[in-house]
């Protein structure tokens, strides 16, 4: 828990279909019941995405449990989400999704100085010989570390 960060969710799934090209910390614009149930680590990430929107960027698709001891007030479960980011930014991105066709997908979402925070990464979409070629390398490496593991400890 370096620098006060405590990491509610991780995006698994997204580096292995996407190769991230760069990352983005943003705010996150939540409800009370929302944020109570971050607490509680009631969230998942898989399939979400971000969209710019008329000048703002929005968090699609984003699961936060509804909060248990909510009542008829409680959220909406997959709403869409409202991310803080400076217009700078937001206009930087666009620029890279327009015109290199890049997607905005949310790596992990957690807690800095008690605010929510939201790992964006600027990324493009694996092909499937992309991911097979990644899998067949972190499988080559295990072996090799493997082979030498047993080497050292069969020679102490």
């Amino acid at each position: 828990m370096a620098d006060g960060i405590k990491i509610i969710v991780q995006n698994r799934k997204a580096r292995h279909n996407f190769e991230t090209l760069d990352t983005f910390e943003a705010g996150i614009e939540l409800q009370g019941t929302e944020v109570k149930s971050l607490r509680l680590g009631k969230a998942n990430l898989v399939d979400s995405y971000a969209r710019i929107d008329k000048g703002e960027i929005f968090l699609h698709k984003a699961h936060i449990s509804e909060y248990t001891e909510g009542n008829r007030f409680n959220h909406d479960p997959v709403r869409k989400r409202k991310l803080l980011l400076h217009k700078s930014e937001i206009h930087r991105l666009r620029g890279q999704v327009e015109e290199k066709g890049l997607t905005l997908i949310p790596l992990k979402l957690y807690f800095k100085r008690g605010r929510a925070k939201v790992e964006l990464a600027l990324a493009k979409g694996k092909r499937d010989y992309d991911r097979r070629r990644d899998l067949a390398k972190r499988d080559a490496k295990r072996q090799v570390e493997q082979a030498l593991k047993e080497r050292t400890m069969g020679g102490a």
